[in-house]
């Protein structure tokens, strides 16, 4: 007779796992209610307030879909429900709107848009207020 298992010889007892009457029950967690989201009609997306910057190789736009960059050929679409705060400013030399979107998972994203002519940049500082004002009451 050999020592390995399998040739006649069993297991101790406490080894190995439990019999299946003997093995404890997964441990059940209540699961939160989910509420149930309504319904979304076909056709386009309900009207609210937009704004865009555009200037030669770059875009902003925030409209009820959420944020969307344009950087140069590259979009990056930021739906309203991923983002938790977006954030603006003039850029150093006051020639441009910088403008950063931070994803609920900490990431940031940003784009920059010229604005010329300069005055611009006033007009699109009170048009993004009132926008991200409108979507994002609580704060930006």
């Amino acid at each position: 007779m050999t020592n390995q298992p399998g040739y006649g010889r069993q297991q101790p007892q406490g080894f190995g796992p439990p019999p299946p009457q003997y093995a404890p029950m997964p441990q059940q967690y209540p699961q939160a209610p989910v509420p149930p989201t309504p319904p979304v009609p076909p056709g386009p997306a309900p009207a609210g307030p937009e704004f865009l910057a555009v200037d030669r190789h770059n875009s902003i736009v925030v409209d009820v879909n959420g944020v969307a960059f344009e950087d140069h050929d590259v979009i990056a679409e930021f739906p309203w429900a991923e983002i938790r705060s977006v954030h603006y400013k003039a850029s150093p030399s006051g020639k441009a709107l910088m403008m950063a979107v931070v994803h609920l998972d900490g990431r940031v994203y940003e784009c920059v848009v010229a604005a010329k002519p300069r005055e611009v940049l006033g007009q699109w500082f009170a048009q993004l207020a009132a926008v991200l004002g409108y979507y994002r009451p609580m704060g930006y």
